[in-house]
């Protein structure tokens, strides 16, 4: 799986609508979860894993492959539905997911799930091992980047902005971050619990290669991730993307609080109705 022919885009919406669904049919399974950011996310997820990155499916620790380090342990779900897409991890796992001996556990370890990069959930630790990461393909002269998808959430964490500094440091050209701006957190809105904007502004001052994108629109996406990787200074690089949590189903999209939800037995049905509905024909 490597980077794109002409006409690959055309497939993106329909990858994104999979990971959704995907993600919908695991969390059916223990009728909760982190639902909202897994469909929050789809769209990154499938231009990263389908456009992006090169990866050899059948072989998940390939030493030449991009990295992807899922920062937010509790989104894991969103990237075990991009891992089965992928042909990563099989779908018949879908039914194990969050169950006793799963290799799909409600939070991401990397010692249970293949393509599972790092094990993360205590907020504000993936951008500095996606730092030492960098540090040690450039040592080895590895043409591979890491890909580290954050939360706004974690720019709450001071770690987060040392590895900031760090990384513009040691001109990681390597790197792609990009934070998931959902504007939620387990305590509130972000914007309350802690105002981080502007970030735009943050990150470039800090020395990186900073773009902002609707994280809901894949054209957008495509840009800027080729963007990212084609950047020609030595300088780390981060997409900033806005997104809406639940999105493409709109009665969780309307809910007020959806940081963690739990999903009455007959609306799981009732989600994936209203994700079909909406994909596109």
């Amino acid at each position: 799986m490597t980077a794109p022919q002409p006409g690959h885009n055309l497939d993106l919406p329909a990858r994104a609508h999979a990971i959704r669904r995907t993600a919908l049919q695991m969390g059916a399974v223990q009728g909760q979860g982190y639902i909202a950011q897994a469909l929050d996310v789809a769209d990154i997820l499938a231009v990263a894993y389908f456009h992006a990155m090169t990866l050899r499916p059948e072989d998940p620790h390939w030493e030449g492959r991009d990295r992807f380090y899922l920062s937010i342990g509790h989104y894991a779900i969103a990237l075990y539905a991009a891992l089965i897409e992928a042909g990563i991890v099989p779908r018949e796992e879908i039914e194990t997911y969050g169950g006793d001996d799963s290799r799909l556990p409600m939070s991401g370890m990397a010692t249970y799930t293949p393509g599972m990069e790092i094990t993360g959930g205590s907020l504000g630790h993936g951008l500095p091992i996606a730092i030492g990461a960098c540090l040690g393909l450039k040592r080895k002269n590895s043409s591979a980047f890491v890909y580290n998808l954050l939360s706004d959430g974690e720019l709450d964490e001071g770690s987060t902005w040392e590895a900031a500094l760090a990384g513009a440091h040691h001109k990681l050209d390597n790197l792609i971050a990009i934070v998931d701006v959902n504007n939620q957190q387990a305590d509130g809105p972000s914007g309350d619990v802690l105002r981080t904007e502007p970030l735009v502004d943050k990150w470039r001052a800090f020395g990186w290669f900073t773009q902002r994108v609707d994280g809901n629109d894949i054209d957008a996406l495509v840009t800027a991730f080729d963007a990212a990787r084609r950047h020609d200074r030595p300088e780390p690089r981060i997409i900033i993307c806005d997104t809406l949590m639940g999105r493409g189903v709109p009665f969780l999209e309307a809910r007020e609080k959806n940081h963690f939800i739990r999903v009455d037995e007959h609306e799981w049905d009732q989600a994936l109705l209203q994700l079909d509905a909406a994909l596109p024909r």
